[in-house]
């Protein structure tokens, strides 16, 4: 291996996994079906099926976009805003594009670091009802209006699996890809298995309760109901996108990027389709809004089919916290590799673009986990849903543009993996129709989800805030690079006028692009501290 880096510098990240270590980690996507499927069930009854479908369908179709597009760019990692840079360029040229791309990566961010507190706090909550704990002493220190009252115990266990969780994620991608391998068999097996339970025991299905795709009882279903209900869902059923984040990592390139996504967003599909449908089927539309945690939700699901039992519990339980902890770990692990892709490009600090010794970009997934820790305070999925995806639908409804912006303004680049052109037209349509979810539908969303009428729309205004932080931030690494422009440390392919575009800087043969400068021993000069060890050393400097 040794050999091969030496006599062929790899760019990026480390070339450590394949499209098995991509899928597996990108489950992390799929298994969200947990947390979204008895909310949506609760608050929505048989229409749920409906509007995750169609959603999820969508989401499949921006999985064989990201195929097209990854197989491009093969070197680039973070997902879905490592292509908004290039998808964008011919249309808006290389300075907005690059801040496109800035803005796509800042703002997947934000829709997916807080997939590791939503879990953790689910996790903690499991764990003290399988192990019999207490949650601990109530506190509230956000107020009501942002967040719900939360066990200082569970806050505790929370901290705990996060950093536990930070662990192989430190330790490289191929411990990561290992250890999700792992937690995806624990997960998604059992929960696949469990689509299927109820045929084993056929009078445990009611297909009535699926007819006519009913609402709760005295639930209205309007135009705004829907839109409403459409933002959070969109959170969850198109995330199986994540495997994306690390195509860039795979040995195979083009092919391990095509085979990943696509076996992805086929399977993303049955998953969101059919949990729904079963969970309706069995336990109909009238959910209480307790039966609506997602263990609760299963485990009645299970006692309808076999009847109550201490063995259903750890059945149940122990698969849906592998599935919670594998998501934690692509929280962590993903955009970690999207704030470092963002932060390569010179659009956020340099501080993101720090790798350690197994070639992972350890410093923005150790942001990660301070955040998720900060946001486990509000102990509240719902209201961290609606601030997430603030920036999560932005970026994935940027990637349709992008794709559309591309094959229109590109037709004859070669693409070794092509979609019928016809996909460019649904490309823009679902871009369209998202970008109207996004607005009206974030906009009403509190109110409606939480079922409150009183609450206002601060919790999405708060989602649009922390996405506006992007400038800052880039201001921040303008203002690094100027500095070290003055000092004569900067690349060349950093413009170092001050004011300059600092999205016309390329990446440097070291793989690190502004980050540093290549030093005669091998090692990189860190343009603010000094030198540090290669990211390649050992077994050989890249």
């Amino acid at each position: 291996m040794a050999s091969i880096q030496e006599a062929h510098p790899e760019k990026g990240l480390a070339k450590g996994t394949n499209w098995w270590g991509a899928f597996v980690i990108g489950l992390a996507g799929t298994i969200l079906v947990t947390g979204i499927a008895p909310y949506a069930v609760q608050g929505t009854g048989a229409l749920a099926i409906i509007l995750m479908g169609v959603m999820t369908i969508a989401g499949c179709f921006l999985c064989f976009c990201l195929a097209e597009l990854a197989t491009m760019w093969p070197d680039r990692t973070g997902g879905i805003p490592s292509f908004a840079t290039e998808s964008f360029r011919p249309w808006t040229g290389d300075t907005t594009a690059r801040h496109i791309g800035g803005v796509s990566g800042w703002a997947y961010w934000l829709g997916w670091f807080p997939v590791a507190p939503i879990n953790v706090i689910l996790t903690a909550s499991y764990l003290a009802f399988l192990f019999k704990f207490s949650q601990g002493h109530l506190i509230d220190p956000v107020g009501t209006t942002w967040g719900t009252p939360i066990g200082i115990t569970i806050v505790l266990v929370c901290f705990v699996l996060l950093i536990l969780i930070f662990i192989p994620a430190y330790l490289g991608i191929r411990l990561g890809a290992a250890f999700a391998t792992v937690l995806g068999i624990l997960s998604m097996l059992p929960i696949t298995v469990m689509i299927f339970l109820p045929f084993f025991h056929p009078s445990s299905i009611h297909w009535g309760n699926v007819a006519g795709f009913h609402a709760p009882p005295g639930v209205v279903v309007t135009f705004t109901f829907v839109c409403a209900w459409f933002f959070p869902i969109l959170w969850n059923v198109i995330a199986m996108e994540a495997a994306a984040c690390y195509v860039g990592e795979c040995r195979g390139g083009a092919r391990d990027a095509k085979i990943a996504l696509t076996a992805e967003g086929l399977f993303g599909v049955f998953i969101y389709v059919a949990t729904p449908l079963m969970f309706v089927a069995v336990l109909g539309v009238a959910l209480s809004a307790a039966q609506a945690a997602p263990l609760t939700a299963y485990l009645s699901y299970t006692a309808k089919i076999f009847g109550g039992g201490s063995w259903e519990t750890w059945f149940v339980g122990i698969p849906l916290i592998a599935a919670l902890a594998l998501s934690v770990l692509n929280a962590i692990m993903g955009v970690g590799r999207s704030l470092y892709q963002a932060a390569e490009d010179g659009q956020l600090p340099r501080w993101f673009q720090h790798r350690n010794r197994h070639g992972v970009p350890d410093y923005a997934m150790a942001f990660n986990v301070v955040c998720s820790m900060i946001l486990v305070l509000l102990g509240s999925p719902l209201r961290i849903y609606i601030i997430s995806n603030g920036g999560y639908l932005l970026s994935c409804s940027l990637a349709f543009l992008g794709y559309f912006i591309y094959r229109q303004l590109r037709p004859d680049t070669p693409r070794p993996f092509r979609l019928p052109t016809v996909a460019k037209w649904f490309a823009l349509a679902v871009f369209i129709v998202w970008a109207f979810i996004y607005f009206y539908g974030g906009w009403n969303s509190p109110k409606v989800i939480l079922a409150d009428p009183h609450q206002g729309p601060g919790l999405y205004l708060l989602g649009l805030l922390i996405v506006a932080l992007y400038a800052p931030l880039y201001w921040w690494r303008k203002w690094q690079d100027n500095r070290l422009a003055a000092k004569g440390r900067l690349p060349e392919a950093v413009p170092a006028a001050a004011g300059a575009d600092l999205g016309a800087a390329a990446s440097a043969p070291d793989g690190k692009g502004a980050a540093g400068l290549a030093t005669g021993d091998g090692s990189v000069a860190d343009p603010v501290g000094g030198a540090e060890s290669s990211p390649g050393d050992p077994p050989a400097a890249r």
